[in-house]
């Protein structure tokens, strides 16, 4: 046994508090969220799930091979959103961003002798999505108010009807890997840059708001030329 739970826990929370304290993320908390920004964000997620769900299914490693929980994965969930969001030609609608292919191609690039660093990946986003993301969970059903069972597949996870438990579990899979300590210090270094990849798309959205609104400012002020 060790405690590579805590050590992923302690050895990621300034990258944590850094990633909630992005400026898209904090509007979000608050509730300052538009339709064109969130559906920005969850296709950079399907994409982003998309490619880390194959790669956990396709693996021979055998310590991912002890994380992958079907009842976690995303893809499908986020497919039946963005036929919400974007109507039922969706899948010609989707283009990944480029903080997006960055974070793909990560994941991508984790073969051979590092592909348990996946795990890294998968702690970061799963945990995350069972912890405070049904924080945006109500956020985004009072701000976009999408009807009864449409637009929040994304947060709900109908096969794990006890998260808590759910994550007491996993940690303790986690810490019975039995892995050693170069190995927990590679995972904590990957799961931090995975926060960093999703602060790339984060910032993104967020530059991404700040061009639209100069874009309206300007427009506004030669209006009053």
């Amino acid at each position: 046994m060790t405690d590579l739970a805590k050590q992923l826990k302690e050895g990621t929370k300034v990258s944590h508090s850094a990633a909630e304290n992005t400026k898209f993320v904090a509007s979000f908390l608050r509730g300052a969220l538009n339709l064109t920004e969130y559906r920005k964000l969850i296709t950079n997620f399907y994409y982003v799930y998309d490619t880390m769900e194959q790669r956990i299914r396709e693996t021979e490693d055998p310590l991912v091979k002890q994380i992958h929980y079907p009842v976690l994965e995303r893809k499908d969930a986020i497919e039946k959103d963005l036929e919400y969001y974007y109507g039922p030609e969706w899948r010609d609608q989707q283009i990944p961003s480029e903080a997006c292919n960055q974070y793909c191609y990560r994941i991508n690039e984790l073969v051979d002798d590092t592909e348990y660093l996946l795990i890294a990946h998968h702690y970061t986003r799963y945990m995350g999505d069972l912890s405070g993301g049904q924080i945006f969970k109500g956020i985004v059903e009072r701000v976009l108010q999408p009807p009864v069972g449409k637009g929040l597949n994304f947060y709900e996870f109908p096969e794990v009807p006890d998260a808590t438990e759910f994550k007491v579990n996993y940690r303790a899979t986690l810490d019975s890997m039995g892995v050693d300590q170069s190995k927990i210090n590679a995972l904590i270094a990957e799961a931090n840059y995975a926060f960093r990849l999703n602060m790339y798309m984060f910032e993104e959205l967020e530059g991404s708001a700040v061009k639209a609104l100069m874009k309206m400012l300007c427009s506004f002020v030669k209006g009053k030329g």
